[in-house]
């Protein structure tokens, strides 16, 4: 029985996508409430490509790990951008 194409490429980027939400919530975590954009942890994490960090950034914010800090920085080409703080522990402020 032949797998799908999709289901094959799905289940390759599976580890690999742990791997790198790991890296990016560390990194964010080591920001601290100065906090990260998606271009500055891009520059960062040894020019993580955007197509790679976005997504991971966004499985922190649906895990409840990484949320908008309702500030903005500018990007290398000039747009604002959300900064991602982590998110308190419950019962913390």
């Amino acid at each position: 029985m032949e797998q799908d194409t999709s289901a094959i490429a799905a289940g390759s980027v599976r580890a690999p996508s742990a791997h790198w939400r790991q890296i990016v919530l560390d990194w964010i975590t080591e920001r601290g409430e100065f906090g990260a954009t998606c271009d500055e942890a891009e520059l960062c994490l040894r020019n993580l490509r955007h197509q790679t960090c976005g997504p991971r950034i966004r499985e922190l914010v649906q895990l409840g790990l990484v949320k908008d800090s309702g500030r903005r920085r500018p990007t290398r080409s000039g747009r604002e951008a959300i900064v991602w703080i982590l998110t308190p522990p419950p019962g913390t402020r």
